[in-house]
Parts: structure tokens; sequence; C-alpha cells
């Protein structure tokens, strides 16, 4: 759609005092896309009822930069200003690993599974902020959100992962001047970064939107305190002494401003309705309670414009005011595909609403409360689950750009891999709630639960014994090889544990329950002693081998278990079990049922997968370690830790 623009009604005379939006809107609305063309009369090419010309004095021509295109007009049939919202036409897709047949080494898989008509899983990060490079907070949120949409599609769900950049507003004005940019110039070098984490951190998104905007309108003169750093007017009964902002610490300042305005206040009766009737909307629990006390308390119209900011969309017919930066509806835009003449219909049609919004705290009120008013006012259905996870702080302090304390996520992932970064903010924080980041136990953990527990001792051991033992051949079948074990049923009951757990959103739980399997296996292998097995021959020897495939089993189980967590080191664990890479993208949760490792399969020699981080300490000192390279270096770009 590239060379295209809206076209948006507007009425020919401004309310000159602060009204309320209509909210008399069906559940139904149009989409209007003109071919942007100066020499001729704009032509309706889809839409309501039926093409047409619209008036030219009905029509307003947005501007189109290489970062402002084009734009999807969601109308409302009987609003008198209707939604805009901004689809970048160069959104990019990552590329997901083609699904071939179960994951079944010696046999047929039991028959080709049916497309799912389901309805997709949606999932959306929030957009982030421009104003600086991506931190780890930002980070956190999107290690999340891929482990849930990896998990999902486990289970054969279609997974739509909405992520992107928000790229107006008044600090990323002063940012791009600061460091002598255009705008333009500057949203483009840091979204770009963003991408270049995600991959880094083996983030594999369905989509990445680059900027959106929603209008409604009422216009007022108003004034206020006005937080720059949060872009938003605050109530003074939520400052802090001298009307400093609570999150970023900083003195709000005294702001006036002539602003359109959307009408909130209207919808504090449905908005208490919404969260008495379904309590699941806002998760974790105590989030809805923060939620339903800032409803409680009283809703006040808020300003949608801005007068003081040039970077932005224009308002329609008040080329003074811009959109303030947060009014989105980038989540409905992004669902369609770059058809030439897409529609609101199809959009809600390709997965709206939303499975899950998974934001961090400090943006809770924008998206259970504002956004889900703003759906209400245009009769679109609301998204099924907000979730506000917790903050991050390092060694007990908070971090956060503006407070200059941030906690590099390059520097991690280049230090210790992405495998390492992903699981210990996964497995340390409870999803939901703050979290602390210290080098130490990051070290610790990592090789306590990585490199000993699954990675060391578990599967190179067990390889290691395999070889010398049964000329890395398996001799049994699995199934058979746990006939009347109870090993058998500790990881059975272990991984539906682990089910659970990522289905309820809590990926640290989950962890833990596959950590335990590895543990079990530990356990296992040190009371069975099977070196002692094979040294003795006959009956003892045959078990030990049985042992060996046992415990491979519940390697290959393990692996499945966590790739939602550790997709690369999970699937070099695969690999390292002997299935070709072309099988790796098939995976489904089912395949963690027990018994699909088959006699006569023959392993790949053991070969690291995962390396300790070895530290030394400086200068004598205890507190001030390094990490230490190995002369054997693993590969980076495979997700490795280089220790």
């Amino acid at each position: 759609m590239d060379g295209w623009t809206a076209g948006i009604r507007y009425p020919s005379s401004r309310p000159s005092q602060r009204e309320a939006f209509d909210d008399n809107v069906p559940s139904t609305g149009r989409c209007c896309c003109f071919r942007r063309d100066e020499t001729k009369a704009p032509s309706f090419i889809h839409g309501g009822a039926s093409p047409a010309l619209l008036p030219e004095r009905d029509l307003l021509r947005l501007p189109l930069s290489s970062s402002l295109r084009p734009y999807l007009l969601l109308a409302p049939r009987s609003s008198p200003l209707p939604l805009l919202c901004r689809r970048r036409c160069s959104s990019s897709s990552s590329s997901a690993a083609p699904r071939v047949s179960s994951l079944n080494l010696g046999a047929d898989p039991e028959g080709a599974k049916e497309p799912s008509k389901a309805p997709p899983f949606v999932l959306t990060t929030p957009l982030y902020y421009v104003n600086a490079p991506p931190h780890m907070g930002s980070a956190y949120t999107t290690i999340a959100a891929d482990a849930i949409a990896r998990f999902q599609r486990l289970l054969g769900k279609k997974v739509i992962f909405i992520t992107g950049t928000d790229e107006h507003g008044e600090k990323i004005a002063a940012a791009a001047e600061a460091s002598g940019n255009s705008p333009n110039e500057h949203c483009d070098t840091i979204s770009h970064s963003y991408r270049l984490l995600w991959a880094d951190l083996d983030i594999k998104y369905d989509k990445f939107i680059r900027t959106t905007s929603l209008r409604h309108e009422a216009v007022a003169d108003y004034e206020g305190l006005y937080c720059i750093n949060c872009e938003e007017y605050k109530d003074e009964k939520e400052l802090l002494e001298n009307k400093c902002c609570p999150m970023h610490l900083k003195p709000c300042v005294l702001r006036k401003e002539d602003n359109f305005f959307f009408a909130l206040s209207k919808y504090q009766k449905k908005l208490e309705d919404l969260l008495l009737s379904n309590p699941d909307f806002v998760k974790p629990s105590f989030r809805l309670n923060e939620v339903q006390s800032w409803i409680n308390s009283g809703l006040r119209d808020f300003s949608i414009s801005r007068s003081s900011v040039d970077w932005g969309i224009p308002v329609p017919n008040d080329n003074k005011q811009t959109i303030y930066v947060w009014f989105d509806a980038f989540y409905i835009s992004a669902l369609l595909e770059n058809e030439e003449s897409p529609s609101l219909q199809q959009a809600v049609n390709s997965g709206w609403p939303a499975s899950l919004h998974l934001i961090g705290k400090d943006i809770l009120r924008f998206h259970a409360v504002y956004w889900p008013a703003m759906l209400m006012s245009a009769g679109l259905t609301l998204p099924k689950m907000v979730f506000g996870h917790g903050f991050l702080t390092k060694d007990g302090m908070k971090m956060g750009k503006s407070l200059g304390n941030t906690l590099e996520p390059k520097d991690l992932v280049h230090r210790f891999g992405a495998d390492a970064v992903r699981y210990f903010f996964l497995r340390e924080v409870e999803f939901g709630n703050d979290g602390d980041y210290s080098e130490d136990r990051f070290i610790n953990i990592v090789n306590a639960h990585l490199a000993n527990t699954v990675a060391g001792n578990l599967l190179n051991r067990t390889l290691g014994l395999l070889k010398k033992n049964c000329q890395s051949t398996l001799p049994f079948d699995s199934m058979a090889a746990a006939e009347g074990n109870p090993f058998k049923d500790t990881v059975e009951k272990l991984v539906e544990k682990a089910r659970c757990h990522y289905e309820n959103l809590s990926l640290s739980a989950a962890c833990e329950s596959v950590l335990e399997i590895g543990n079990a296996g530990n356990l296992y292998i040190d009371e069975r002693a099977p070196w002692s097995g094979f040294k003795q021959g006959g009956t003892s020897s045959e078990m030990a081998a049985k042992d060996l495939v046992i415990i491979l089993e519940a390697m290959r189980i393990i692996a499945i278990a966590l790739s939602p967590i550790t997709p690369s080191l999970c699937w070099r664990i695969l690999s390292q079990l002997g299935f070709p890479k072309d099988q790796l993208g098939a995976l489904t949760w089912s395949d963690t049922d027990w018994g699909r490792l088959r006699a006569g399969h023959i392993m790949p020699d053991p070969k690291p997968v995962f390396a300790r981080i070895e530290t030394e300490k400086e200068d004598g000192n205890d507190s001030n370690l390094k990490v230490v390279k190995n002369k054997k270096k693993i590969s980076r770009s495979e997700g490795l830790v280089e220790a």
C-alpha cells in the first residue's frame, strides 16, 4: 500500500467547548482508503455500503513520510470522528520453521494433523519508546512474551506475536535533537537496535510495528502538572514531595494547553462492571486490585492531543495539535496482511480480540483502563487479558532509562549468550512480581541449572557411558526400558505440572518443574550407578543399558519442555540425541509423551552443548570477579555461553 493515504470525515465546525465523545457506535465499522494523487479527487476504494466519491471538504490528507505510511481509517458508521490507526507497510515478520512430521524416531507419526481452525493466539508487547536504545526492562517483557508464544505454538495453536516501537512524542524529538539527527533518522536507528537485540535474544515475533495512533474528540483548555518522561498529565494526589513523578522521581511542570480530550468518565460504570464480571481481565490478581482502586476513585477525562509537540501525527482539521503519543491501536491494524484493500472487518477476522496484552506495571493504567474504554467507545471487543509484570532492579536498585541506571541486555548476551539470559530472568523472577539481578547470582544459577544439572551431568555423562558400553547405539525402546519403573511416572507428573504452569503464565514455576526432571534424573543415575552394572555384566549390564535409555528419554522430554525458555540450548540437546534439524520445527507438546526413543538408533558422539561460566578474582577481591574465556570457544551464533 505504499503511496496511499487515508481519508477522514470530520464536522465542518469543531465544538468550542469540551464535549464527550458520542457513545452511540455500532459493533462494526468501515475502512476507507484513498489512493494518494494530488491532481485528482480521491477515490473511495473499499469500505461501507458502496463505492463513492467524498467531497473534498470531507477529506483530510495526512503528510506521508518514509516512517509514516500508510494509514488505515477505521470508521465506525455513526461516529462523528472515526478512529484512525496507522499501519506501516514494511512491518517485518519472522519466518517460522515449517511443520513436518511429528518427532518420533524409528516410527511413523500416528497421523497427519488437520490444520487448526481455532482462533489464533494473539500476543502483544508494548510499543517500546525509542527515546533511547532498548534496556533490560523491555528485553524482559519481550523474552517473556516469546516464551509464552513458543509454548502456545507447541500446543499447536496459530500464534500472532506482535511487538514494535512507539516513535512519536516530546522525549523522542528532544533525543533526536540532542544526537544531531532528525526525528526520522533517530527513530530508524533506535527501532533497528530493537530488532537486532530481539534477534540476539532468540525472539521470534510475527509482526514488528512502528508507531500507531487513534483519534477521539472533544476540546478544552487544560492546565495541569505534566511529567515529560511519562508524557502524561498527573493528578496532584499521586505525586510525591515537591510534585515529583512517583515513577521517574523528577518534578512535574505546570503546563497549559488547548487540547482534545477523551471522555473517559463516561465509561466509569462499564469498566467497574467489566472487572466485577471478569476478574481474569487483569492479572496477576494484585494488579486487578490496583486497577479497581483507580477506577473506584473516579475517572477523569484525559487529554489525547498536545499543542506543544511537533513530532507527532496532526489532529484532523487542527495543525496546531498532534495526537498524544500513547493514544494507539496498533494491535488491531497489525493483524492485517499487506493487502491492497484492507478493512476493519478483515483485521478483526484475522485474530481480534487479542488473547494477551503483556506489559510492565508502569503502563498498567493505559492498557487496563484507557485502552478498554477506547475499545468500548469504538464498539470493538476487548482483549481477553492484560498482564502487568513487575520491575527489574540491579543489585537492589531500580533501573530505568530516565534514571540512567540500566543493565545493558546487549552486553549480557555478548558475555553469556541468549539461553543464559533468558533462563535467568524467566526462572529467577516470579512472573508478575519485581525481580533483582546480580552478576554473582546470575552466574551461580546458570552454572548450577543449565551447565551442571541439564547439559552437563545428565546429558554428557550419559552419552559418554552409551558410547563406551553400547557403541552409542540405543539397545532398547524407551517405552520397554521404563516398563514398571516409577521414574517414568515421576517424569510424566512433572511434565504435566510444567504444562499447567506455562498455561497460567507461571514461567518461573514451569522452569522449576522441568529442572526437577533433571534433578530426579541425576539422583536416579547416581542411585543406579550403571557404570558398575556394565562392569558386572549379564543381567546387571542389561539393566544398566536400560537406565541409560531412560535417562536419555528424560533428556529428550526436558529439551522439549524447556524449549520455550531456552530454545537454542534445547535444539542443540535434541541434535545431540540424534534428531535431525528438519524435525525440530515440527515439535509439539505431545512430543513430551514418554516413549519416542527407538532401539537401534545411533547417537552422535557426545560434545559439550553448554559451557560453565568460569570466573576469577581480580586483585584477590571476591567481590570483583571477571568472566574467563575458555580456550575452547562455543559459537555464540547458536546462542551458547562463551565461557
